[in-house]
């Protein structure tokens, strides 16, 4: 019974904050305050609140605005069902750890932010840069205070930083964005581990291969096509802050 009273106020909050991460990810392209009533982007009516209810109101309206009859985007239900899901997913990953809280904090913001980075990334073609760097400062803020060492934690942000900027050096600037650069400080900051940081690169690569090759194939890419680098290094950053050891543990276990 307690498990499913926090199971629902875990789903809750994430479908609020996914809501909020929707309306922070347009605003922050738009160089707009995120204070203020929420409005649609394509006829700039506010929205009222009956309409702005997460998921349901997408639902209720058919997805389209009550007022221009616009379509409205499958990007809102989705990152608001995927933030619900992750939150729910590391609640109940951390919540037999001694430092709940502290814990609980840190990767409920940093997979909020790699959810930003995913969506911002993936239509736009750009890292958000002051995302990337606010959290970079937390992140080193949050790992000292759960414990870890910050000799090992900027030596991790160090080798992870150098991995891009020699990955960005060799390809003449092609291969991928000066922000995947300090998007890899930011991994590095996060994820003081070097196992941990060689699996969201194995997931990120992986993934991103196969989507292009996919892509090649469908005719929807051609082989010069530029493809963001950014949503597959967040994508594989979340696989590894939920399931990382059990997939390290996996993959150890081939050999033994």
């Amino acid at each position: 019974m307690i498990n499913l009273f926090y199971l629902i106020l875990v789903i809750l909050i994430g479908l609020v904050i996914g809501s909020f991460l929707n309306c922070f990810i347009w605003r922050l392209h738009e160089d707009e305050s995120v204070g203020g009533r929420s409005y649609c982007p394509k006829c700039r009516h506010q929205i009222a609140w009956y309409d702005n209810i997460p998921v349901l109101s997408f639902i209720f309206l058919k997805a389209k605005c009550r007022h221009c009859h616009q379509p409205i985007s499958w990007q809102y239900p989705l990152v608001e069902i995927a933030t619900a899901i992750l939150f729910v997913l590391l609640f109940f990953k951390n919540i037999s750890s001694a430092s709940f809280a502290l814990l609980m904090m840190r990767d409920w913001l940093l997979v909020s932010a790699l959810i930003v980075i995913f969506v911002y990334d993936l239509r736009w073609q750009l890292v958000p840069m002051g995302v990337v760097w606010s959290m970079c400062v937390l992140m080193l803020v949050f790992n000292i205070l759960l414990g870890y060492s910050w000799v090992l934690i900027i030596i991790s942000a160090l080798v992870a930083t150098a991995f891009f900027w020699i990955q960005y050096i060799l390809t003449k600037k092609k291969g991928l964005g000066e922000g995947d650069i300090w998007l890899g400080l930011l991994l590095g900051l996060s994820f003081p581990n070097f196992s941990h940081l060689l699996a969201i690169l194995i997931i990120s690569y992986g993934a991103g291969s196969l989507v292009s090759l996919i892509l090649l194939l469908v005719k929807k890419k051609h082989r010069k096509s530029r493809i963001a680098l950014g949503p597959f290094l967040a994508f594989g950053a979340i696989i590894t802050l939920i399931w990382g050891d059990q997939l390290i543990n996996w993959y150890l276990g081939l050999f033994s």
